[in-house]
């Protein structure tokens, strides 16, 4: 894998997220995207949510890759993938998609039931509820692993389709009593989107691959984050997918061998929606001053997110399951709201310093983060800064500082909301 963080080689890159999402993807995919032929999603569902500012048009991408605003590049959606209504809403905003889009054919169909049955067993939950998306990403990823889920390929053979479907469904009318669904009517529909979605389907394994063997170059554009990530998350406060480096290749059919660098994207701070442990979670004015100043409301949900300072010792751990090339850290510009700065670096449990990140969430919920502290550089607007250089010094030092404590190269700072307001190191 490459080590400077510099794409120009690479002909498989794969971005990511380092934290709990919401990291600010979608910005560098836009300025990566046009160095590559394909964009590539490979894990998750709606659930996902990429902002992306171009002039006075903000585009909001959730299963669609946001590489499609790179005019020339070719959007593949691969089979982890859980759309009609997204490309309509895309096209509607200039953005030309005829022959630009490819679906899996084994990515599986989330179907507006599982919407419904993820709202309910919220309910069941009740005071132990995850704080879900209520997208029904959850139930989707339950049908796939019960081997009762319908995929995009099965649309070109509706055949066998009503059958399956009524299957997966009897299940739920079984566990709730409450649950009502108009089957026939969802088939219908089903039946018309086939029409639409057949010309998108495509065998991505075979697809990717070839487009690599013939000089192409992919972007893989990664969904939610590390720390949501199914199996080395905070667990069960996380995802239905895995949004680590092993997604990228279960999700495509691609060997780890074909993957020449990875990105992690790091914002500036830490922020989380929805329940789990967050060890520098701020409850006070800080707090408050990182989601008004940072417009931290989710894409999707448009939920308030829970802010923090940065974390570096969940930064460590992200990294040495992703093994990051270089980092793309987001949002500096928000932290030109304070006179100082915190950085938690470790964790200590009943004084005890930890070497590993836990997964019993009642230590991460016991522990005491310890912290550095950095002199900010309040009131100075660093959006124009398009070198290191311009950046006020204690700007510069607090971007070193996480270099340092991470041992990862900062390849890219995000110093604004537009498209532009970046630097490349």
């Amino acid at each position: 894998m490459g080590v400077d963080g510099d794409v120009s080689d690479a002909s498989l890159v794969v971005v990511l997220g380092s934290q709990w999402g919401d990291e600010g993807k979608g910005k560098l995919i836009d300025l990566l995207t046009k160095e590559f032929d394909i964009v590539a999603r490979c894990a998750g569902g709606s659930n996902a949510g990429h902002t992306v500012v171009v002039g006075n048009k903000k585009f909001k991408f959730h299963l669609l890759p946001s590489g499609l605003l790179n005019e020339t590049s070719v959007a593949a959606i691969g089979n982890g993938a859980g759309l009609l209504q997204e490309i309509d809403e895309t096209r509607n905003q200039g953005v030309e998609t005829e022959d630009r889009i490819r679906i899996s054919d084994r990515a599986h169909l989330l179907f507006d039931y599982h919407k419904v049955v993820d709202g309910l067993r919220e309910v069941e939950r009740g005071g132990g509820k995850i704080g879900t998306t209520r997208q029904g990403i959850g139930p989707c990823y339950s049908s796939k692993a019960n081997r009762t889920s319908l995929r995009v390929g099965d649309l070109r053979d509706f055949r066998q389709f009503p059958e399956v479907f009524k299957y997966s469904l009897a299940a739920e009318y079984k566990r709730f009593s409450s649950f009502d669904y108009d089957t026939t009517a969802e088939i219908a529909r089903y039946y018309e989107y086939a029409k639409k979605l057949e010309p998108l389907i495509t065998e991505t394994v075979s697809f990717v691959q070839a487009s690599v063997d013939a000089g192409h170059k992919v972007l893989v554009e990664g969904a939610n984050a590390a720390l949501l990530d199914i199996d080395f998350g905070t667990y069960p406060y996380v995802t239905s997918s895995n949004c680590t480096i092993g997604g990228v290749c279960t999700g495509l059919g691609i060997p780890p061998s074909r993957i020449d660098m990875v990105v992690g994207v790091v914002k500036a701070y830490t922020t989380r929606v929805g329940e789990g442990p967050f060890p520098t979670e701020l409850h006070d004015e800080n707090g408050k001053l990182l989601q008004d100043h940072g417009h931290e409301y989710g894409a999707t949900t448009g939920r308030a997110r829970r802010c923090g300072w940065l974390d570096t010792f969940i930064l460590n751990y992200t990294n040495s399951i992703n093994g990051y090339s270089s980092v793309c850290l987001t949002k500096l510009d928000v932290m030109s709201v304070f006179d100082q700065l915190k950085i938690g670096y470790a964790y200590k449990h009943r004084g005890k310093l930890l070497d590993y990140y836990p997964c019993n969430l009642n230590i991460i919920k016991e522990v005491d983060v310890e912290y550095e502290v950095l002199p900010g550089w309040k009131g100075i607007d660093i959006s124009a800064a398009r070198t290191f250089e311009e950046l006020p010094e204690n700007a510069q030092k607090y971007v070193l500082r996480v270099e340092e404590l991470i041992g990862v190269k900062v390849k890219y700072i995000g110093v604004g909301a537009a498209r532009d307001d970046i630097i490349l190191r």
